[in-house]
């Protein structure tokens, strides 16, 4: 690898992620002050949901907050006195994204709770709960991001911020417990929950019109999950392989490299799309619960004329 010229990629990709990061930054904050808004000042009564959308929220704005000096480090050096404070930013970056990977998850768990075991759902939720949780996710993501701080070699040259990580932040150990834990996991119950709400709703609302917008519902949240997510995984995975030397040819390692920096840059994009998340699940919950409602009334009336 220390062969192999990576120049050409680098100039690319110093005109190309501003051109993925200004609209993200400007549409990002835009909807998330928004949606911040309306949780905050006009939502009368906390609940679940609420709560969960309200953590995805910060977690976005997070992601926000480093976004300027990602696009100032694209194109410039920074002095190495400034190594501390890089991996501060950095940091908050990876918050964001497995504390908002984690938050979704959640948001999913809640939704199956709610709809498959509908009758057990005022034992197993409460807003209490569900911010318990939130700070969980908060304490857990701070914790397992400490090892962001050994990313960067203590070299006194100027380096950039966001790129060049040391062979520590290339650990096998670290980049698994990444892959697994903080993407395959989740998206494993992500999914789960999901197979399951369908089914039950199939069954349940026998394909109803309500049932039919609550599956596509489903769908549009499992794509908002998985499009931005994916790609960066797949391609972290991919620039393990060429750090620990599996990957020799050159060529390749340049493709690889575009693509890591390309998906990681359009995987910000979830900043944007969690907006249709919020409205997504609002109508969600709300149409899932009154047809189960619907549904279950009938049922009751079902069986009183039986008798």
């Amino acid at each position: 690898m220390s062969n192999c010229s990576f120049e050409d990629v680098d100039n690319l990709m110093k005109s190309l992620q501003l051109v993925i990061y200004i609209p993200i930054f400007i549409f990002g904050l835009i909807l998330n002050t928004l949606a911040l808004l309306v949780f905050c000042l006009l939502l009368k009564k906390w609940t679940e949901s609420t709560i969960y959308m309200t953590n995805l929220v910060l977690m976005d704005m997070l992601l926000l907050f480093p976004m300027p000096f990602k696009m100032h480090a694209t194109k410039y050096h920074w002095a190495a006195d400034k190594r501390l404070f890089c991996s501060f930013l950095e940091s908050l970056y990876f918050v964001s994204v497995y504390g908002s990977i984690y938050t979704i998850m959640c948001i999913a768990v809640d939704r199956y709770i709610a709809i498959k075991h509908p009758f057990r759902a005022k034992q197993l939720r409460s807003p209490r709960a569900a911010l318990v949780t939130c700070v969980v996710i908060w304490l857990v993501v701070l914790g397992a991001t400490a090892p962001v701080y050994r990313f960067h070699s203590k070299s006194e040259e100027p380096f950039r911020c966001f790129h060049g990580f040391s062979k520590e932040g290339w650990n096998p150990v670290l980049i698994v417990c990444l892959e697994v834990l903080g993407f395959l996991g989740p998206t494993l119950v992500l999914v789960s929950c999901s197979v399951q709400i369908i089914r039950t709703l199939r069954k349940s609302l026998q394909s109803s019109a309500q049932s039919r917008a609550c599956v596509r519902i489903i769908y549009s949240n499992l794509c908002i999950f998985l499009v931005p997510f994916t790609p960066c995984h797949v391609g972290i995975f991919l620039q393990f392989l060429v750090r620990c030397g599996t990957i020799t040819d050159c060529g390749l390692q340049n493709r690889i490299s575009l693509f890591v920096q390309v998906s990681m840059g359009l995987a910000n994009i979830t900043c944007c799309l969690d907006a249709f998340c919020y409205y997504f699940i609002t109508m969600e919950i709300r149409s899932s619960r009154g047809s189960l409602r619907q549904s279950f009334s009938q049922r009751r009336m079902t069986s009183t004329s039986e008798v």
